[in-house]
This record gives structure tokens, C-alpha cells and sequence, in this order.
């Protein structure tokens, strides 16, 4: 993949404004840094897929990895040029794909134009909307202790929300390395851009733990899910549907994670050190027979 930029245009991730605050009975003029946003639009092979408000930062990497866990690519050479070119009134990540890709593209072509918090803007049918994502492999084993240092890990990293108090983070924790955060306004955009890091860096997912800053929506788990993430963790709670996504796709979640602890509620036999609760009948049991089995139950 070559990447080329135009220069100069592209706004700065965090902009400082100046504000009046009332507090304590006060009042006082100041500064104050505020993420930025702006629309960003996807194009691939000439034609808009979709346009989101984004953070205007590692940008190439959020064309990477939107394609990837969108199914637009399986690896980032499928992508033949990447140009990241600003305008006055957005950006325009403009992709042309290899071959087979590009025909696949055609084939599926959608467009839809969504905000930050919004993830599944546009799509066509309820059925796209519960795609379904690749069974996460079993093999991984993490203690209490590696998830507790993973969202330790997540506060000073942010160098983003340090600033402004404002923005999303998703991040990638793997014994013996360093750490791969990245941020955005918007919680999947975040986790988008993160993909993107791990697909060029040759980093796998399905070799750690994906940690976010926010609640567990089903798009998260989907797109964790693209990525081969065999254990999420969330600062807040998941939804339902995401416990019932992550269930079928042999996914560990957990949620609530605070300093005192966390909450798993789907597949726990990768963690060690956990005590057997009213889930210990998952426990040792392979994600994929445990699907099996509730659809068995189900039926």
C-alpha cells in the first residue's frame, strides 16, 4: 500500500478556545482545549462509502482499519493507494483497492453518512446490522492481574483526553510489549484506528487484550470481533446484544472495570484466577461447543 498526504490543511486534533466559567460563585476568563472534529469521508475506487465526524489524527491508520473491520479488505496490501487529502470543509480518505477487492466493493457498494456515536448509520437491513463475525480462538489465557494493568495502563496514555476531558480511547495490551492506544471523539472510530495500528505494525489482536474507555456497544464487539480479539474489556457496562454477540462469537467480555475489580459476563474460562460463580458451567468448555449447545437448547 502507498500513502500519500496533501499537505497542510488538516486541522490539529485539539484546538484551544477561550471561554467565560462560573464556579463557586465566580466568574473568570480563560482558555480551554477542545477536541476537534470534523467530517471525514471514505471514498474506494473513486466513489464515497461513507463520511463520519472523526478526530483529524492518525488518519491513515483509520482508513485501514475502518476497511478492515468493515470486510472492505483482509489485509492492508488489498488496499493498492491510500491519498489522505484535506479540504476547507473536511477530509477525504481516498482508497483504490486490488483487484478482486475492488469487484467485491462494487458488488456490495453502500453509502451512508453517520455521526460520531453512530456506528451503523445507513445500513440496509436488520440483517446487516447482526452480521456475523468470525469465533474468536480459544488458546488465549489471561489472569485478573493482566486485565487489571491493562485498564491501569489507559488513563496516562491518553494524551488526548489528558487535554480535553472529551475524547474516546481503545487500546491494545499484550504481555512483554508496550501498549497501543489510540483516540477519537467517537468510540468506534477509536477502535477503527486502533485496527488500523495493529494491521501495519504486524501486530495481532488475537495475542492480547482490546480495552475501551467506554460502554460495550454490539458494533464494538463486531469490530473486535473482525479483528480476531479473543478478550475485551470495557471502563463501562456492555448492552445486551453485545453479551449475546460476544457469547456466540467465543469472545470474552468484561465490563465495569474499575480499580477494585471487573465484571465478566461472557466465556470466563480465559481468565485465570477467576472463582467459579453461576457461569461456572461455561468454564473449560470450548466457545464453539458452548454455542452449539445453546443452540441445541435453544431449538
Amino acid at each position: 500500500m502507498s500513502a500519500l498526504n496533501t499537505p497542510g490543511l488538516a486541522p490539529a486534533p485539539v484546538r484551544r478556545v477561550i471561554r467565560q466559567s462560573w464556579r463557586n460563585g465566580s466568574a473568570q476568563l480563560g482558555e480551554r482545549a477542545l477536541a476537534e472534529e470534523v467530517p471525514v469521508a471514505f471514498s474506494y475506487d473513486g466513489t464515497t462509502h461513507a463520511v463520519l465526524m472523526a478526530t483529524p489524527d492518525d488518519l491513515e491508520e483509520f482508513a485501514l482499519g475502518f476497511s478492515y473491520t468493515e470486510g472492505i479488505i483482509g489485509t492492508a496490501e488489498e488496499i493498492a493507494e491510500l491519498t489522505v487529502v484535506a479540504a476547507a470543509d473536511g477530509i477525504v480518505l481516498r482508497m483504490w483497492l486490488q483487484g478482486e477487492r475492488s469487484d467485491a466493493f462494487a458488488a456490495r457498494r453502500r453509502r451512508f453518512v453517520g455521526p460520531a456515536g453512530c456506528g451503523m448509520c445507513g445500513l440496509e437491513s436488520l440483517a446487516e446490522a447482526n452480521r456475523a463475525i468470525p469465533m474468536a480462538r480459544h488458546n488465549l489465557r489471561v489472569s485478573r492481574l493482566d486485565i487489571e494493568e491493562a485498564v491501569a495502563a489507559l488513563p496516562q496514555r491518553q494524551t488526548l483526553n489528558l487535554q480535553t476531558r472529551s475524547v474516546h480511547a481503545a487500546a491494545f495490551w499484550q504481555a512483554g510489549h508496550s501498549l497501543v492506544l489510540r483516540e477519537d471523539v467517537g468510540r468506534h472510530n477509536a477502535l477503527d484506528k486502533l485496527a488500523g495500528a495493529l494491521l501495519s505494525g504486524g501486530r495481532s489482536a488475537e495475542a492480547g487484550i482490546i480495552v475501551l474507555s467506554s460502554r460495550i456497544s454490539i458494533e464494538l464487539v463486531q469490530k473486535a470481533g473482525m479483528i480476531g480479539a479473543p478478550v475485551v474489556v470495557g471502563i463501562s457496562a456492555p448492552t445486551a446484544l453485545a453479551v449475546r454477540t460476544a457469547e456466540a462469537a467465543g469472545i470474552t467480555l468484561a465490563g465495569i472495570a474499575r480499580d477494585d475489580g471487573f465484571e465478566v459476563f461472557t466465556h470466563p474460562e480465559r481468565i485465570t484466577g477467576l472463582r467459579p460463580g453461576p457461569v461456572r458451567d461455561w468454564v473449560s468448555t470450548p466457545p464453539t461447543e458452548q454455542a452449539s449447545s445453546r443452540l441445541k437448547a435453544a431449538s
